[in-house]
């Protein structure tokens, strides 16, 4: 199986990265609820949240509370969410976005056709705020295409 977030990690896409070490990556999502609204995406191919070892899991949830924490600083929002829904790829994803109401994390509150430009403006500025918070040997220095 290859999926599509395969694919980006593999660079046959491209992918708006802020995130990549030898568990996990994070990238942008083409249909961000919030600026700053990322995917952190384990390298395996895990169809399912439950069918991923503990582990695995475990490192998930630490960088996802790492990304979250610079949001909140980066986006000014007073809380990070976490979603894990399960459909539209079938490979594990979290998704971790800067908040200022539960109704941001609604699926209706997806944002569709953002431009490119203000996607990659977010994803700088978050990637800006991982380097702040120490995270710099994790932060790619740039799109990969």
């Amino acid at each position: 199986m290859s999926t599509l977030f395969t694919k980006i990690m593999n660079g046959q896409i491209p992918g708006n990265f802020v995130w990549a070490d030898d568990v996990c990556v994070a990238f942008a999502t083409i249909e961000p609820h919030t600026d700053g609204h990322v995917l952190v995406v384990p390298r395996e191919e895990i169809v399912s949240y439950v069918d991923a070892p503990d582990e695995t899991l475990a490192h998930l949830a630490v960088v996802a509370k790492r990304i979250g924490k610079a949001q909140t600083r980066v986006f000014e929002a007073p809380r990070a969410g976490i979603l894990v829904v399960g459909y539209g790829v079938d490979h594990l994803h979290i998704h971790v976005l800067p908040i200022r109401s539960e109704a941001e994390v609604s699926p209706a509150a997806a944002r569709h056709n953002v431009p490119g430009e203000q996607i990659e403006a977010a994803m700088a500025r978050l990637r800006e705020g991982l380097v702040q918070d120490g995270w710099g040997e994790f932060v790619p220095a740039q799109t990969a295409d």
